[in-house]
């Protein structure tokens, strides 16, 4: 175990099925240092679990008071714990290393832009900045004018000229996807590291995380295009029956199997949330690394799908928030008014409305992103605490007391 992002190599632990209730082992240390992976034999100094003193001889058993609110030694990472009872968990990091809670979760994608403020804002207010930029020029210089639909058309041209509209809506999202693309990719991969060296309680630098995600950039960029193109594909066996076979019955065969095809898609997307962190961390192949999403989450859907929706929901209030200030600002420049907040289409707005707006875009790009970030590599993190005891190489990895120092070889290279 390094502290590199390639933590452990996967399946070096069982995968399927831990409980999160298991007590976890302690990894005690021999007298080299180095931990042990035989249980250590009992002496009279160090009597068995659940003995409160050593074996004596035979005699009339001595008069224990009953233990009150007492506090033992230093534990695992520092402070006290108790005289008895579990320990409390390690923190070297951002997070406590045990199985998270929601709270825990969120308020460590929190403590890392905390943390490491001038690297992650540094990161992606440059990103967020170029990103804006390049959606207002393509909107503003390379798009066609936007399909003018005539209220007093006949059905027949009614229906061709939303045909149109939605085909030039489509060509005009395809750019600003691309840029959108291109700067979530590059804020991902440079902030999975930084995650990963804050739950170590390592400091990184903008140019060491850079470093470490470059290599993998290439193999993400494959991964974000893929599964896009995963939903498209469960979308389209959904609703191309329906389509096939026209009429009315087609119709409403089509809107069945939309609806079906959109549960679909949402499991698989959540089943494959983790693939990015494990890619760039386990530093899988792209087939691979989906793979290991699949058998994370598998059996934790539901919660790997609550935690998802709630940062969603609070990255977007979080961006309205910052945004509503702005948008008003903007409108009122640009002479509308609160009406000026929602341009209708083809409306032209002025050069200071769109710079505006697009700087309470920035600002909020540039908190939200980090969120999102973080959240998904914390949950990878969980999961494989959960199911792999990952807490107990990270607690290695990052020097905690009484884990023992990091294993030989952990410093080679992984393929």
């Amino acid at each position: 175990m390094n502290d590199t992002p390639g933590w452990a190599s996967p399946g070096s632990a069982p995968s399927d099925g831990q409980d999160a209730s298991v007590p976890r082992p302690a990894a005690p240390a021999d007298d080299s240092g180095t931990p042990s992976d035989t249980p250590p034999k009992w002496s009279k100094t160090q009597p068995p679990a659940g003995q409160w003193s050593p074996p004596s001889t035979p005699g009339p058993a001595p008069q224990v008071p009953r233990p009150t609110a007492a506090w033992g030694g230093p534990g695992p990472g520092g402070g006290q714990q108790p005289a008895w009872g579990r320990p409390p968990a390690a923190k070297p990091g951002v997070i406590p290393l045990r199985p998270l809670a929601v709270g825990e979760i969120l308020d460590g994608a929190v403590s890392t832009l905390r943390a490491h403020w001038r690297t992650v804002l540094g990161l992606t207010i440059v990103v967020a900045t170029f990103m804006q930029v390049g959606n207002i020029l393509v909107e503003r210089y390379l798009l066609p004018e936007p399909v003018e639909i005539d209220p007093n058309a006949d059905p027949a041209e009614a229906l061709n000229q939303a045909v149109d509209s939605l085909q030039a809506s489509l060509i005009a999202l395809g750019p600003a996807l691309f840029i959108t693309i291109l700067g979530t990719l590059f804020v991902t991969a440079v902030l999975t590291v930084v995650v990963s060296r804050s739950v170590l309680g390592r400091e990184v630098t903008l140019s060491d995380a850079w470093a470490e995600a470059r290599p993998r950039l290439l193999q993400l960029l494959g991964l974000t295009l893929l599964l896009p193109v995963i939903g498209a594909a469960v979308m389209t066996v959904g609703i191309l029956p329906g389509l096939v076979i026209g009429s009315a019955v087609g119709g409403a065969l089509a809107m069945l199997g939309g609806l079906v095809a959109t549960g679909a898609t949402i499991w698989v997307m959540i089943s494959l949330s983790l693939a990015s962190p494990a890619l760039m961390l386990e530093r899988q192949g792209i087939v691979a690394a989906i793979r290991r999403s699949a058998k994370l989450v598998k059996g934790t859907w539901w919660r790997i799908f609550g935690v998802q929706l709630l940062t969603l929901l609070l990255t977007f209030v979080i961006s309205m928030i910052i945004a509503l200030p702005f948008d008003l600002v903007a409108s009122a420049v640009n002479g509308g008014g609160v009406s000026g907040m929602f341009p209708e289409a083809g409306t032209d707005v002025g050069w200071p409305y769109l710079i505006i707006t697009g700087i309470g875009t920035v600002i909020s790009a540039s908190i939200t992103l980090p969120m999102s970030a973080g959240v998904s590599v914390l949950l990878y993190v969980d999961q494989r605490i959960r199911r792999e005891a990952l807490d107990l190489e990270l607690a290695r990895a990052a020097g905690v007391p009484g884990y023992g120092s990091e294993r030989p070889g952990d410093d080679a290279p992984r393929s």
